[in-house]
């Protein structure tokens, strides 16, 4: 099931964040002159999705997306340089069962190659990979997330 959830074109959240709203940072770089996005595996399911979770406290929306990038992938960007790029919604599975509909705002980060770090929190609980945008499009569930990359 998913909503959709009107937003100002460009605005930046601060603190407090609605409690449906997650964050997701969309990183990329250009190797060999082409794009590529990065994508991670979740945890509990081993599917293909970016970086993204629960805003943190005093933290504004793209400098949490980088936390969670940073936590989940191993990567560092730079907050001040990320950029809306959209909004996604999907189902969260909650730790008791049931399904939430979130919103996650997608905020989009150039990196270069020494922005990202082999040693980091989730390194042993997740899969990463850097693909082109349409075989990431191919590779993700959530359709408003397949338009956005297929867009890059």
């Amino acid at each position: 099931m998913t909503q959709h959830f009107p937003r100002a074109a460009g605005a930046v959240h601060v603190p407090p964040f609605p409690p449906d709203m997650q964050v997701a940072a969309l990183c990329w770089r250009k190797r060999k002159g082409r794009k590529e996005v990065l994508l991670i595996t979740s945890r509990d399911t081993g599917r293909w999705v970016v970086p993204k979770g629960w805003p943190i406290d005093g933290l504004n929306a793209p400098q949490s997306a980088l936390r969670e990038a940073w936590e989940e992938a191993g990567v560092r960007g730079d907050a001040d340089k990320a950029r809306y790029a959209g909004q996604f919604c999907y189902d969260k599975v909650l730790d008791n069962g049931k399904e939430l509909p979130v919103r996650a705002e997608l905020y989009k980060v150039r990196l270069r190659m020494e922005d990202v770090e082999d040693s980091y929190p989730e390194a042993h609980e997740r899969k990463r990979i850097w693909v082109a945008p349409r075989k990431a499009a191919k590779l993700v569930d959530e359709p408003e997330l397949q338009d956005i990359l297929r867009r890059l």
